[in-house]
């Protein structure tokens, strides 16, 4: 019998399925056989390591004295190190993925693996002849012997899974579309009588045919889902149902309530030390920046009421938090007459609507100083994505007309500036394209939030507080 076009030739022989992509079906190593040969290679390294790294200590400076290379304090110090290591998760999937990581966890073993062996000593209280310089120094030779090793490992772990370390198989019933996922794909409708609940030889067909994967993605018809889960809840690997149908509804994890299940779909406000970290910083700032608002206060009203004695202050209902209106503050910058409460018109350069001064505070992003008075009541924040007039247009379409994700980004707190501003994504939203981007920024922003983020966003701020697309 001659397998399908594009489907391997192996896969079709041993096991009758049709597969696209030409791993499937050879008799090599499973991943979980090859990483696991990693994670006891890796071990081995880092035990001769710090073996070798007191040795090296003790020929580098010979006034600590030798030591052999079986000395009970090596064996216990280096056993420990890869024992808790171990417990650690230093040798598992994080070590392959991501080298600092798996180097965190490795450091953190070795460093308890000291404390364990001196305070074993100091209870014990063992005759052990080894001096403080030499240990201290024989553990920093350590550290830097487990970076180099875990420098390597990663660079070996790349080399033999240049695919990824683990083995996913996507089974579904359009192989051809679900191959843009990457991974090894079966076809479902080849394989269906595999799943027979009534016939062990053909789930035994099933078992042997995806027993190298670590992971299965199940794609198919919503009126076979429970045959397939049935007969791959006891292959023993993880398994995940694809349900294309709920993709758009951007469901973000998936959890049980009184034996029922539920998909989440938005996440609430963050932890309360977060939210509390992140008042704090907001009020950090606007203390600090007090002085200089009361100077600008001064001197902008000044100048306002000069140009065109009109008032100093604008109030613009704006779209925040959780979809809540507030008034925005800013130093008026367009003539009284040509007030945009809604924010139908972006301002444009050289736009008529603006004073002379009004000119100079938008170009030099003055005109936002009123809004630390947002932040000290709490409906703003110093970081943040920046709020919209509910009148905002892009090419005559309102925001929320030309991206519905639009809403998601109101999940965080509205901020003085944000993620898109220090991207460039400032001024005037004529194309789709400008608020697109901007809406991506925040969604990037809200989905990945921390004091750093915000530190690094206001940083950069400085740097375009003068910006070509400011006026």
């Amino acid at each position: 019998m001659t397998p399908p076009e594009g489907v391997s030739a192996l896969a079709f022989e041993e096991f009758g399925v049709a597969s696209i992509h030409p791993g499937i079906g050879r008799r090599k190593r499973s991943k979980a056989h090859r990483r696991l040969q990693l994670y006891i290679l890796m071990a081995v390294i880092e035990w001769i390591a710090i073996a070798a790294s007191f040795e090296m200590a003790s020929i580098a400076r010979p006034e600590f004295g030798a030591i052999l290379p079986g000395e009970p304090l090596l064996l216990v110090l280096a056993t420990l190190h890869v024992a808790l290591t171990f417990q650690l998760g230093g040798y598992g999937l994080r070590m392959l993925r991501s080298w600092t990581a798996g180097l965190r966890m490795a450091l953190s073993g070795l460093f308890l693996s000291a404390l364990l062996v001196v305070g074993i000593g100091f209870a014990w209280e063992l005759d052990v002849d080894v001096s403080r310089g030499f240990f201290v120094s024989g553990i920093a030779a350590s550290a830097v012997a487990v970076v180099a090793a875990r420098r390597f490992m990663h660079w070996l772990a790349q080399r033999s899974f240049p695919d990824g370390p683990i083995e996913v198989i996507v089974i579904a019933d359009d192989p051809v579309a679900a191959a843009e996922l990457g991974y090894s794909t079966i076809d479902a409708r080849q394989l269906r009588p595999a799943c027979d609940l009534d016939s062990p030889e053909s789930l035994d067909r099933l078992g042997r045919t995806i027993w190298r994967a670590d992971r299965v993605l199940l794609a198919c018809r919503p009126a076979d889902r429970e045959a397939w889960v049935l007969a791959l809840k006891g292959s023993g690997i993880d398994v995940e149902l694809l349900l294309p149908e709920f993709e758009a509804l951007g469901i973000l994890s998936v959890d049980r309530h009184r034996g029922r299940i539920a998909a989440c779909v938005s996440k609430g406000q963050l932890a309360l030390r977060d939210r509390m970290v992140k008042r704090g910083f907001d009020l950090i700032v606007v203390i600090w920046l007090l002085p200089l608002m009361l100077l600008a206060l001064l001197v902008v009203s000044i100048a306002i009421k000069l140009d065109d004695g009109g008032p100093i202050f604008f109030a613009q209902r704006r779209i925040g938090q959780g979809n809540r209106f507030f008034d925005l503050f800013k130093f008026r910058t367009m003539r009284v007459e040509q007030l945009d409460d809604r924010g139908h018109r972006s301002t444009a350069r050289g736009d008529a609507r603006l004073t002379r001064v009004g000119g100079f505070l938008r170009r030099t992003s003055i005109d936002e100083l009123p809004q630390l008075l947002n932040v000290l009541l709490g409906s703003m924040s110093i970081v943040g994505p920046r709020p919209h007039a509910t009148g905002s247009t892009a090419e005559d379409q309102l925001f929320w007309a030309v991206d519905r994700r639009y809403w998601l980004r109101h999940a965080a707190k509205p901020g003085l500036t944000g993620l898109a501003q220090i991207r460039g994504f400032r001024g005037a939203t004529d194309t789709r394209g400008a608020i697109v981007h901007r809406i991506q920024a925040d969604l990037e922003y809200v989905a990945g939030w921390s004091l750093w983020r915000d530190m690094r966003i206001l940083a950069a701020t400085v740097g375009v507080l003068v910006h070509p697309n400011a006026f």
